[in-house]
């Protein structure tokens, strides 16, 4: 049986078993939309993301942080989808309300400021992205540490960032620190720790660096 199968079989017995607006079978709901994501199934997943986000404004509120996490799976995958406009303007809203949700400096609300500064750096937005990485940055390393995953992933957004602004030696200095840090921490096995060696790589190939 699938991951997909799985969790479909879940969602089922918990709509079932307490209802289709109950916490537990929303949240199944996204976990299946998650499971279908990784199998490429954007459009199921997004269905699926939709129905929770209006289950979740109904019952808690356009503001409540269950619904801001919703909203951000949701324009995690209109963006995958190619609608960066919407993308941008749920995680703006997510953006507007992180605080107040989830406390200022938490790390829902710095991750909201990274996930943002991907979609204008993908519209072409440099600068903003630049400026949302370096205070997202600062401030994970504050408060969570430098090897903290979430500051090693907004520290790898903003080398790139950099690198496509043409910050050459700023961009690869802070990959290497990215894919070092990694390295050693989770050993080269791990997904996150190869991709981040594949950047280094690429930049390392690049002709222009």
């Amino acid at each position: 049986m699938s991951k997909v199968e799985e969790e479909e079989q879940r969602v089922a017995a918990l709509r079932r078993d307490r209802g289709a607006d109950h916490p537990e079978t929303l949240a199944a709901m996204l976990d299946l939309a998650e499971a279908l994501w990784a199998e490429g199934r954007l459009s199921a997943a997004r269905q699926l993301e939709e129905e929770v986000v209006g289950a979740r404004r109904r019952l808690l509120g356009e503001a409540h942080g269950h619904t801001l996490k919703a909203l951000g799976k949701l324009a995690a995958t209109i963006g995958a989808q190619g609608d960066l406009a919407e993308a941008r303007r749920l995680q703006e809203h997510i953006v507007a309300h992180a605080e107040a949700a989830w406390g200022e400096g938490s790390r829902d609300a710095l991750r909201a400021l990274n996930n943002l500064a991907g979609t204008l750096a993908a519209q072409g937005d440099l600068l903003g992205a630049r400026e949302l990485l370096e205070q997202a940055l600062a401030e994970m390393c504050r408060r969570f540490g430098e090897e903290d995953g979430d500051s090693l992933a907004a520290m790898g957004n903003l080398a790139a960032v950099l690198w496509q602004s043409g910050e050459r030696d700023e961009a690869y200095w802070l990959q290497q620190q990215v894919a070092e840090a990694l390295r050693r921490l989770t050993g080269e096995n791990d997904p996150v720790a190869r991709a981040a060696l594949a950047a280094l790589e690429a930049m390392q190939n690049n002709p222009g660096f």
